[in-house]
């Protein structure tokens, strides 16, 4: 018998060191099927043009998935813009950062929640102006990325016309993308869109009242 355990009689290699072996081969013969697929997946996906992504669901990240895409369409050198729904009483952090770029342009609603303003005709107008932004960015084909953050609240709300953004965002330059994001999002949108995704909470800060913290919520 080997120092190393019994031998495989056919090679005289230990049987121990046959099972690495083979374990090897077949990861390998794994990541080589794997790679066939995702290749063959790739090949196939051969349309290039511009998404429309919409961002929903109760959890956390929306917004900070949407910004995560402004910052990588300036690492490609695209133009973006920025409309903020419903925000706008409190300066944000990606606010602050964002309008350091002349290649970003941002427009924030600037009413705030509408259980703060406490008055609906006040929230509409003020919907109404971020919306006619909004229109503004979709029909200019220099901007590559374009951002509706929370605007699905303005469409819950009905300070927004659902019609005027599905027939806005299916008008939009071929290659320009949009990122809608805001809990409840219309299911009219939702066909409409390329990629969703919807946020799920497991758990959140705030319920063990911890506030709102720079950095991550602001």
């Amino acid at each position: 018998m080997s120092d190393t355990g019994p031998l495989d009689v056919k090679s005289d290699t230990p049987i121990k060191d046959v099972s690495e072996k083979q374990r090897e081969a077949r990861y390998l013969a794994r990541m080589k099927r794997k790679k066939e697929v995702i290749d063959e997946s790739i090949a196939r996906a051969d349309n290039d043009r511009g998404v429309c992504l919409v961002l929903t669901g109760n959890g956390k990240g929306k917004s900070s998935s949407a910004f995560g895409m402004v910052a990588r369409a300036l690492g490609h050198g695209m133009q973006a813009g920025v409309v903020q729904f419903i925000k706008g009483a409190f300066s944000t952090g990606e606010e602050a950062f964002f309008r350091r770029f002349p290649e970003v342009q941002y427009f924030v609603m600037g009413e705030g929640f509408t259980w703060e303003t406490q008055d609906k005709e006040r929230d509409i107008a003020a919907a109404t102006k971020a919306w006619a932004q909004s229109e503004a960015f979709l029909n200019d084909e220099s901007i590559g990325l374009v951002v509706l953050d929370e605007l699905n609240i303005a469409l819950k709300y009905k300070y927004v016309d659902l019609q005027a953004v599905i027939k806005a965002v299916e008008s939009r330059p071929v290659d320009q993308h949009v990122v809608i994001t805001g809990r409840g999002a219309p299911q009219a949108l939702i066909d409409i869109a390329d990629t969703v995704t919807e946020m799920q909470v497991v758990k959140h800060a705030y319920q063990a009242g911890i506030k709102a913290q720079k950095g991550v919520e602001l």
